[in-house]
């Protein structure tokens, strides 16, 4: 008779989905905690304004000097949306932020400072400093 030995699984394991969900979900409350008062507001219209990060990677991603040192920078996730910090002011319509970026080279945050004319972003300055060289790349710096 083989005396064979059941191993179970442990219940990450089975279940490493919802660990992982939950984790972020964890982390997301965490964010916003930190962030009190006014920032979680900020953090909430920050998280809408699509368009306003994806015209200031576009224009990260005209310029020679970022493509040198963080190569090609990916569209941002929310994750990272939420884990940065944005300041609002003027009724919703000038903000400061700051997140954090992925290029095919490297790493680094993305700085930006808009106002908003209608409903289209006008960008004051936009900003990219590198993560392993330390340098700051200055996009786009406006006299609005």
């Amino acid at each position: 008779m083989d005396n064979d030995v059941v191993q179970k699984e442990s219940w990450i394991k089975k279940n490493w989905k919802w660990f992982s969900a939950g984790c972020l979900f964890v982390l997301f409350i965490v964010s916003i905690s930190v962030n009190s008062g006014k920032g979680i507001s900020d953090m909430a219209q920050a998280y809408t304004e699509n368009s306003l990060y994806k015209n200031a990677i576009h224009q990260a991603n005209s310029n020679t000097r970022i493509l040198e040192v963080m190569g090609e920078i990916k569209q941002i996730d929310k994750l990272a949306i939420i884990e940065g910090n944005a300041s609002y002011s003027n009724n919703n319509n000038s903000v400061d932020l700051s997140v954090r970026i992925e290029g095919s080279k490297g790493r680094g945050k993305l700085n930006i400072s808009a106002i908003k004319k209608g409903t289209e972003w006008e960008y004051k300055k936009i900003t990219v400093r590198t993560k392993n060289s330390k340098e700051e790349i200055t996009v786009l710096k406006s006299n609005l």
